[in-house]
């Protein structure tokens, strides 16, 4: 992929340590308000959460609905583009949540071999 791409962007964005997480918790079709999400995703900033949601909104993969009552009443949820992304995302975190051991007896492996200098 040339460093110019729009793909290398997307990727990112999807990929991203929140935009992930964020697919993935609505990936099963709820509509989440903010404040649910940031409970789900936990320890993300209001402030990354939000760049994160506009991000993934401007790209198509999010939908936001404000609902006009007071106070204001926002969820989010996921496009059929979303889903898309979403479910293929999921797929790269169970993989990664069997993989997991098997990293860190690499880790292992390797840290005895490579000792760091102290």
């Amino acid at each position: 992929m040339d460093v110019s791409c729009p793909e290398r962007v997307i990727l990112e964005h999807v990929t991203s340590r929140w935009g992930v997480l964020v697919l993935c918790e609505l990936l099963d079709g709820a509509e989440l308000r903010f404040s649910a999400l940031r409970r789900a995703i936990g320890i993300v900033s209001e402030k990354m959460l939000t760049q994160t949601l506009r991000t993934l909104e401007r790209d198509g993969f999010v939908l936001r609905r404000a609902l006009p009552v007071i106070p204001p009443h926002v969820t989010y949820s996921l496009t059929p583009l979303g889903l898309e992304a979403a479910a293929r995302v999921h797929a790269l975190s169970v993989w990664t949540a069997d993989a997991a051991p098997a990293v860190l007896s690499a880790r292992t492996a390797y840290d005895a071999a490579h000792p760091s200098p102290s």
